[in-house]
């Protein structure tokens, strides 16, 4: 019981931790290191239709990798929409900045 609740913790401060550092690197004024995580997530995507049982008929071993594909980009797609959150809100100030010193002089 510890130690699923151990776990569970962990895997909890894990993800914590990934979602923070892509809004970090998010918020950068170069836009690559923002796309460093969701590319990771990626190409780890293509690791899991590999693991995929065969059920011994091809059509449905092409579904089942096929879906555990989708099932595995979830962490890209979170990671791209953290991303394209942050980078507007980082354009929107920028942008602000950019007016107010126009202003100014």
């Amino acid at each position: 019981m510890l130690r699923a609740m151990i776990s569970i913790l962990l895997l909890i401060i894990l993800t914590v931790g990934t979602v923070l550092l892509e809004i970090y690197l998010a918020k950068k004024p170069s836009r690559w290191p923002g796309l460093v995580l969701p590319f990771m997530f990626f190409l780890f995507s293509f690791i899991y239709p590999l693991s995929a049982v065969n059920f011994g008929d091809l059509t449905e071993a092409i579904i089942a990798a096929i879906f555990s594909w989708l099932a595995a980009n979830i962490p890209t797609a979170v990671m791209l929409a953290i991303y394209f959150v942050s980078r507007r809100r980082t354009g929107v100030s920028r942008a602000r900045r950019k007016m107010d010193a126009q202003d100014l002089g």
